[in-house]
């Protein structure tokens, strides 16, 4: 099911991203650009990338808890999850970002 991404301004008037799954939840959210043509950029990024199960890197917090990050080809953070109480749980993440991202529609809320 497809999801979509969400372009919004934050409190310090920056762009960013969020990645929703086709039930609602939030599965990636990006940093702040300042340009929104960098924001809208980065979702196409993730809009390519995230079919490549390398471009996921899976890391463990200091609490031990897990969180994926999605990279580009040149090793640049496009995206981060949140934290996922399981490894199993992760990976279920990075999987949903894979099915919801291609084909995301995206809602402009600037």
């Amino acid at each position: 099911m497809a999801g979509k991404f969400e372009c919004y301004k934050d409190k310090a008037g920056e762009f960013r991203f969020r990645l929703k799954a086709g039930n609602g939840e939030n599965i990636l959210s990006s940093e702040g650009y300042k340009a929104k043509s960098s924001c809208m950029n980065g979702i196409a990024s993730v809009q390519k990338n995230c079919s490549n199960p390398d471009c996921f890197e899976m890391k463990e917090t200091a609490s031990g808890k897990f969180r994926f990050n999605l990279k580009s080809t040149n090793g640049q953070v496009i995206g981060t999850s949140q934290n996922y109480e399981t490894a199993a749980g992760c990976d279920n993440g990075m999987q949903s970002v894979g099915r919801s991202a291609q084909g995301a529609s995206i809602d402009d809320q600037t």
